[in-house]
Formats: C-alpha cells, sequence, structure tokens
C-alpha cells in the first residue's frame, strides 16, 4: 500500500511588543521589538491533517514545511510535537523580502519535489493578512484550488474532496474538488491539540531538514526583493488624532458634522 503524504505550509508571524521601534530603513519594525509563534491559521492547517491522519487506515504521513532563517525552526518542532512526521525549512539569504507570491512559487519548487497528495496552508497569517500566498501556490503548480476552507471530507488516496467554504454575508458553500489540490484553511474548522510533554521531548530530538535554492532549482533572480510582486516602500507610526462626540438631537448632529467636512475642506 502506498504511502499517502499531506503537505502543510506553515509561517512564523511576529507580534509587537508592547513599546517598538521602526528600523532605520523605515521598511519594517526593529526585529528587537517582535515576538514570534506559528500562525493561527496553520495551527488549524496542522490539526485537519493529523485528524485525516488518525482516521485513516491508510498510512499517512504529515509534513510540514516553512520558508525563513533558523529561528523558524522554534515553529516547525511546535508542530514536530503536535504529530508532524517531519519537518523542512527552506532558506536562502537572497531569499529576503520575498512577498507573498514570491513565497508561494518557493513552496511550489517543494511540492514538486515532495509530491504530496495534498496541500495545506492557512486562508491568511496574523502578521500581514495578505491571504494569497496559498493561491499563489495553486498557481505555480495549476492545481485546483479552495479557499476559505470551513469543513473538508477526504480520503486517503481518492482522486476527489467534499469541502465546505465560508462566504460572505453569513453564507457557505459546499463543493466537490479534484485531487491533489491546496486547500487554505479557515479557523474553527477543527480544535486544534495541545503539545504533550513526551511530544515535546521527541520533536527536540528530531531533525529539521533544511532546503536551499539549489536544492529547489531556483536561483537568486527567482527570490527576494527583485522578483517580488508588491514590496514595502515605508512603515510607520501615524499619528494620533483627536475624536469628540457630537450632541444633539439628529438634525444638529448633521449640521454639526456638515460643518466639520466643510472646514476640513477649506469651504
Amino acid at each position: 500500500m502506498n504511502l499517502m503524504k499531506i503537505l502543510v505550509a506553515v509561517k512564523e508571524v511576529a507580534a509587537l511588543d508592547e513599546d517598538f521601534e521602526i528600523r532605520d530603513d523605515q521598511l519594517d519594525v526593529d526585529e528587537d521589538f517582535l515576538l514570534y509563534d506559528l500562525n493561527e491559521w496553520d495551527d488549524f492547517s496542522l490539526e485537519e491533517a493529523m485528524v485525516i491522519k488518525e482516521s485513516s487506515d491508510t498510512e499517512v504521513e504529515v509534513v510540514v514545511v516553512s520558508v525563513g532563517p533558523e529561528r523558524v525552526d522554534d515553529v516547525l518542532r511546535k508542530c514536530l510535537a503536535k504529530g508532524a512526521d517531519r519537518a523542512i525549512r527552506v532558506w536562502d539569504d537572497a531569499m529576503e523580502g520575498s512577498d507573498s507570491v514570491t513565497i508561494g512559487r518557493i513552496l511550489s519548487a517543494v511540492v514538486e519535489k515532495e509530491k504530496p497528495d495534498m496541500v495545506f496552508a492557512g486562508v491568511q497569517s496574523s502578521d500581514e493578512a495578505a491571504g494569497s500566498t496559498g493561491i499563489s501556490l495553486a498557481a505555480s503548480l495549476n492545481w485546483p484550488h479552495a479557499a476559505v476552507v470551513a469543513g473538508l471530507e477526504y480520503q486517503p488516496g481518492s482522486n476527489k474532496a467534499k469541502i465546505t467554504r465560508e462566504l460572505e454575508g453569513g453564507l457557505s458553500q459546499e463543493v466537490e474538488i479534484d485531487c491533489p489540490s491546496v486547500l487554505t484553511i479557515q479557523l474553527g474548522i477543527n480544535t486544534p491539540r495541545y503539545a504533550s510533554l513526551r511530544g515535546i521531548k521527541q520533536a527536540a530530538a528530531k531533525p529539521v531538514d533544511e532546503i536551499s535554492l539549489s536544492d529547489l532549482g531556483l536561483s537568486e533572480s527567482d527570490v527576494g526583493v527583485d522578483a517580488a510582486l508588491s514590496r514595502v516602500r515605508r512603515m510607520y507610526i501615524p499619528e494620533k488624532g483627536m475624536a469628540s462626540m457630537i450632541e444633539g438631537t439628529p438634525a444638529e448632529q448633521a449640521a454639526k458634522l456638515a460643518e466639520i467636512i466643510r472646514e476640513f475642506k477649506g469651504e
């Protein structure tokens, strides 16, 4: 019986400390003021892969992959502690400045190398919230994809999966999709598990596979700022304005608001 594989793309996300400063080049927050952790959406993606693995009669391998420097190993080991079988970290200094679309292309090269039966990713990341990495990955592979997946029925080895997508306005959509495919997983599809003490100890002893550009058949011109379709021009802390309540009857409030608008326009 063939080994089935689910590849889960995960990201180390940054959160701001209470006090922070912008870098001198004004392109990002100074790293000394950032706190790092596993992206919340990716936690649900990993759990969905683990649920499929544990409920299947077929042997399933769950592989997590992330693009980032050495500190990303901490996030990958957290995934290993929760039950992932292998972890892959992709990095080269030339990748610095890659946007989410470029990251999707890098991950597609990992998929070509690993040849999984399904690929899961989070709908978005909590720090940048672009929501484009998983879709870029699917486009690079030319695979079927579905976004904002809130329910999934999939049997490893099947060439079809049934999914429930979360739409706007409280609507849901049931879709059947061809496999292999790329699915971006929504919060609430399951309840992510906590890592056990035993799992944490075992994860500490497991290797994290390191992959470079050359391992993926990519060159420096394929990644980084020059290959990015979008880039940060400037990051800054906006000036804080003043707010006041407009009192009175609705008619008085409307008149006052109109007066404020006219003043703002210089009329």
